[in-house]
């Protein structure tokens, strides 16, 4: 299910109590268009499982996790008088999007790892017979272009924007679109392949574009950890470490502001509940 790429959720019996009609341990898997298979009790119990998950699916700003605990009489209607707790998880949502320019070697190395990861890549190229190269699955779309920094008016803002395309010549011209919309779209990360020394030349083109100094550090040059070879596979696993570095702190820094937030709440609601 998860190599298939289609987004699905998790539902898990992780405690029950009383009369419940199913025991614990026991897990559906859900997807958009409904139940796929397992069971959590079926009737209406099951019903309002699948309901939460849909619903999960359906709200990209929702978290990836969560519990809901049941009363089986009073939450859900049921005869039955236990209750029950439930984990719900959700797969292959791919809040995680990667903007890969180029098809060569080490496109194709970094690809055929970041497929075994909760992304989707959308991977650019002048070149069809590269890109047709590249494996098949739902988590990946090719996209054959002869303006490739053009490509970048199509981006939102939300992707891991990663130049490797034929060289220096090539990779410019589609990082100055990048760094002239960065203000507005935000790129999470930026990362361009290359050496110290590409690294140098970058920034030197960024000024004479007349752009500001502070872009001359908004990008990743050299990319990836400090491990491994010149060997496109090395590589590819070294830039999959950075990336998963980034999208970590990322995460961090969400669920820092959500607890904010949460805390905020509930001072407000204190404060909205006191006598005076």
């Amino acid at each position: 299910m998860f190599a298939s790429g289609v987004p699905f959720v998790v539902v898990t019996v992780v405690d029950t109590a009383g009369s419940v009609p199913q025991d614990q341990g026991n897990k559906i898997v859900v997807t958009s268009q409904g139940l796929e298979f397992g069971t959590v009790g079926g009737g209406k119990v099951e019903a309002r499982a699948i309901s939460e998950a849909r619903e999960m699916l359906g709200n990209a700003q929702s978290k990836n996790t969560r519990f809901v605990n049941w009363s089986l009489a009073k939450d859900i209607g049921m005869t039955c008088g236990g209750s029950v707790k439930m984990f719900l998880e959700v797969f292959n949502r791919c809040q995680w999007q990667i903007a890969l320019f180029g098809a060569g070697h080490c496109a194709q190395a970094l690809i055929g790892v970041l497929l075994n990861l909760d992304c989707r890549i959308t991977c650019y190229d002048t070149r069809s017979e590269w890109l047709e190269r590249m494996p098949r699955s739902d988590k990946l779309t090719t996209v054959v272009s002869s303006d490739l920094p053009v490509e970048i008016e199509n981006l939102d803002g939300r992707q891991f924007v990663i130049l490797m395309t034929m060289g220096h010549t090539t990779d410019m011209p589609i990082l100055l679109q990048v760094l002239k919309q960065i203000e507005s779209k935000k790129f999470p990360y930026v990362g361009v392949i290359g050496s110290a020394a590409k690294a140098a030349r970058l920034r030197r083109d960024i000024k004479e574009a007349g752009l500001p100094d502070s872009l001359t550090n908004a990008f990743n040059c050299p990319m990836g950890l400090p491990v491994g070879s010149n060997d496109p596979q090395e590589i590819a696993i070294s830039i999959a470490a950075q990336l998963l570095q980034v999208r970590d702190k990322l995460k961090e820094q969400v669920l820092v502001e959500e607890n904010i937030d949460e805390d905020q709440e509930e001072v407000l609601r204190v404060a909205q509940g006191a006598e005076f």
